[in-house]
């Protein structure tokens, strides 16, 4: 199997091929850009669902004749919190704008909630999988993990918000795992592992 990544984004391509690995899926896996796409993405949907389906759709318009039997894969994914009334949302990776480092985003949201309590802090990962199928079908899922927003960055793997996102099942960030827990209990991991049982079939 073919499978074209509507993504720009190298750590999300690392990740999902460890994912893929893991469950023994056998498929050629790319980025758009590997596969020659170049075109533009306009992510005007008004949520995860509506975004990912936007970016899978755009690049399936766009394959080369060469991979029209690929599946097209487009994921949008995002941290929300709840007492930000569940900011930033489908806006995360433009959150400040797209080209402030992560370190001040994360910065950002611990100010904005110096205040809140404890009990408040609670946040959680979206993760929504979008696939186009060489002959026009779709499916799409869509998987989450709880949490809560720290006091402080803490730990080094991961990226992006990981390390103020705080488990408490686990006492540690996102960012503090290996990447195989990871991989196991994320809403992007679940999500890859849901959309690849529907790949499988």
């Amino acid at each position: 199997m073919r499978i074209i990544f509507a993504t720009g984004n190298a750590h999300k391509l690392v990740e999902i091929r460890e994912i893929l690995d893991e469950l023994s899926f056998q498929a050629d896996l790319m980025t758009m850009k590997e596969a020659g796409i170049d075109t533009e993405i306009i992510e005007d949907g008004l949520s995860f669902e509506e975004n990912a389906q936007i970016k899978a759709r755009t690049v399936a318009a766009a394959l080369p004749a060469e991979y029209a039997d690929a599946v097209v894969l487009a994921d949008d994914s995002g941290l929300e919190v709840d007492a930000l009334n569940k900011e930033p949302g489908i806006y995360s990776s433009r959150y400040m704008g797209e080209d402030t480092p992560y370190s001040e985003k994360n910065a950002e949201i611990l100010r904005r909630l110096n205040d809140i309590p404890k009990e408040k802090r609670t946040a959680r990962f979206v993760c929504a999988v979008a696939a186009v199928f060489p002959d026009g079908t779709e499916e799409t899922v869509r998987e989450t993990i709880e949490g809560k927003i720290g006091y402080e960055p803490r730990g080094k793997n991961g990226f992006g918000y990981d390390p103020i996102f705080y488990l408490p099942d686990l006492s540690c960030s996102t960012a503090e795992i290996s990447p195989e827990e990871k991989n196991r209990i994320s809403h992007r991991g679940k999500a890859f592992r849901a959309i690849a049982g529907i790949l499988k079939r």
